[in-house]
Formats: C-alpha cells, sequence, structure tokens
C-alpha cells in the first residue's frame, strides 16, 4: 500500500518529537560525565596552593641552610651510601629515598604495588618481605650514566620526622624486641661498652642507647639513627617533593597524584608491632627525661643538620608538649 505524503510528514515529525529530546538527554549527560572526569583528573593533578606554599617554605629553608654550612657540592657521580638508600619505581617514574622510621615499610609496600602493577592490598605484603625482595630496585643497582637519567626525569621524594622523636622510635624498635642482629649483636655490643657484668642480659637501657650512639663516628652510624641528611643527601639532590612525617597522610597523597598513580591507591598505615602505641610527643619526652644535659647536648649536636635542614626546633619540651 502506499501511504500519503502527508501521512509520512506526520511520522517524521512524530520520530523527530520523540527522538530530539532523548539526543539532547544524551548530549547533556555526556557533558557532565566529561566535566565530571575533567574535574576529578584536575583535582588529581593539581595540589593545593596551601600545600605548594609549605612546599616552597621547606625547600627555602633547605637550600639556605646548605649554602650558609657549605654543603653544596661539585659531584661527578652519586655518593654509593646515597645511591643504595634510593629506590627506583619506573613505571611512574618515581625515586624515593628511605629514611628508617620514618613510614619507609608502608612506602616500600606502596612501590611494590605501583612497580607490580598488582591488585593487592598493602596488608597482605609482610613487613620481612617488604624489606628483602628484589621487586624494588635500588638506584645502586644501575651504573652512574643511568642515575643521572633517574635523578633527571624521576618525581624525587624524601621524608623527614623530628630527629629526637625518630631516635625513640628507632630504640623501641630495634632494641625493646627479639630482633636478631639489634637485639644480640648490636644489644651486645652496648652492653660490653657500659657494663661491668659482661654477662648481664638485662635489655639495652635508653641511656645506654643513646651513650652508644654519641661515641661512634657520625658516618658509621647505623640508617636506622644515622643523620637523615647523610641518607638522603638532599643539599645535591634536588628532591621534588619534601614530606614529613608529622604530615605523612597529606603529603603521601600529594606525591600519589603527582607521579599519576591509580587513583584507588592510598599510603596505608600499617604498623608492624600493631598492639603497641606509634612513637608520639609523649612517649618521646619519656624517654628524652632519663637522659643527662651532657647527653642532650650531644645529640642535640649529632643532629644539628637535620634540625636546620628540615626547620625541626631544638626546644623538645615544647615541641612535643604542643604536638600531644
Amino acid at each position: 500500500l502506499h501511504r500519503p505524503p502527508s501521512s509520512e510528514k506526520n511520522m517524521n515529525q512524530k520520530a523527530l518529537v520523540f527522538l530530539l529530546p532523548n539526543f539532547i538527554f544524551g548530549i547533556i549527560i555526556f557533558g557532565f560525565f566529561s566535566l565530571k572526569q575533567k574535574n576529578l583528573m584536575d583535582s588529581f593533578n593539581v595540589p593545593t596552593e596551601d600545600w605548594l606554599a609549605i612546599q616552597n617554605d621547606r625547600k627555602n629553608t633547605l637550600d639556605s641552610v646548605c649554602q650558609k654550612n657549605n654543603l653544596l657540592k661539585l659531584r661527578s657521580k652519586l655518593d654509593s651510601l646515597v645511591a643504595n638508600q634510593l629506590f627506583v619505581e619506573h613505571k611512574h617514574k618515581l625515586t624515593y629515598c628511605e629514611v628508617p622510621k620514618v613510614g619507609c615499610s608502608n612506602w616500600k609496600r606502596t612501590i611494590f604495588i605501583l612497580q607490580a602493577g598488582l591488585e593487592v592490598e598493602a596488608s597482605e605484603i609482610e613487613h620481612d618481605h617488604i624489606h628483602k625482595t628484589s621487586l624494588i630496585k635500588r638506584m645502586a643497582a644501575y651504573p652512574p650514566r643511568i642515575q643521572e637519567e633517574f635523578l633527571s626525569n624521576y618525581t624525587k621524594v624524601m621524608f623527614t620526622r623530628h630527629p629526637l622523636e625518630r631516635l625513640v622510635s628507632a630504640y623501641r624498635d630495634k632494641l625493646l624486641h627479639s630482633e636478631p642482629y639489634y637485639s644480640t649483636t648490636v644489644a651486645n655490643e652496648i652492653r660490653a661498652m657500659f657494663r661491668k657484668n659482661k654477662n648481664s642480659s638485662e635489655k639495652v637501657s635508653f641511656q645506654e642507647f643513646v651513650s652508644f650512639i654519641i661515641a661512634k663516628p657520625m658516618n658509621a652510624l647505623d640508617i636506622h639513627w644515622k643523620p637523615m641528611f647523610l641518607l638522603c643527601d638532599p643539599c645535591n639532590i634536588r628532591y621534588d617533593i619534601l614530606g614529613k612525617y608529622e604530615t605523612l597522610g597529606l603529603d603521601s597523597e600529594h606525591v600519589l597524584k603527582a607521579i599519576g598513580a591509580p587513583e584507588s591507591l592510598q599510603y596505608p598505615s600499617l604498623k608492624r608491632y600493631g598492639s603497641e602505641k606509634r612513637t608520639n610527643g609523649d612517649i618521646t619526652l619519656e624517654y628524652l627525661r632519663q637522659l643527662n644535659s651532657e647527653q642532650i647536648e650531644k645529640i642535640k649536636k649529632l643532629y644539628e643538620m637535620d634540625f636546620l635542614l628540615f626547620n625541626y626546633t631544638m626546644k623538645y619540651e615544647e615541641y612535643f608538649s604542643l604536638k600531644s
């Protein structure tokens, strides 16, 4: 049957009336989600002005102290000890300096997840495994020319902590637990230095621990209590992000944004000895009050550059009382 032209015209009009609103609605929805995605990406890639201002302050303080104390060096290659503290993650072009007792186990878990590209929870990665795995690479594994390329092209990050809180945390973690190396080898060396009874098996006191540290040359100290500036050489490696333990969550969030990490990935807050309280201001003061004035002055001198470079106050009583 042949329909009259007017009938076809009416049908076309009806179809247009039906399709046009759906077409317009589709455009609106598409635009909305496109805009939402753009806003998500913008918020993911652009750090807040306040955070950037804090970063600039940290970098300016560090630069000023480096110059005043002649810590800038003309180097032909990266120091091997520093290279051993640096971890590289290639997929997201990240260089991270490991400072023990400043959330480094959780940062290594994060790097492991980034590097392996695994759908794995940080809590599934055991503490001992993350410090032994060969999946995350140290800068020291590469030749000097490649090291320089990484330092030039990767986002460089280091985290710091108040030197005295870090010291107390190291003591609690390494000398008060049954770790084979620290609770036997190191502890026995300390006992031999400061006890008349060489067979004494009592745990090393905090006073003995501090006396042991200040008796050694700075460069010979264990990485868990070695000054942070010696571990990471921030005067000669221009770190893009200077994070602090005191602002660990916020700074870590911005690191992950800066390197373009998956939005689902968050810095974990796992603790090795979960039943224990984290070393905080109150706990730090409790231990520091066990020291005599001479020990306090010597420990301040040992960490003087850390205090200055990373802008921590030596007036620790006031600082930790306010912090707590």
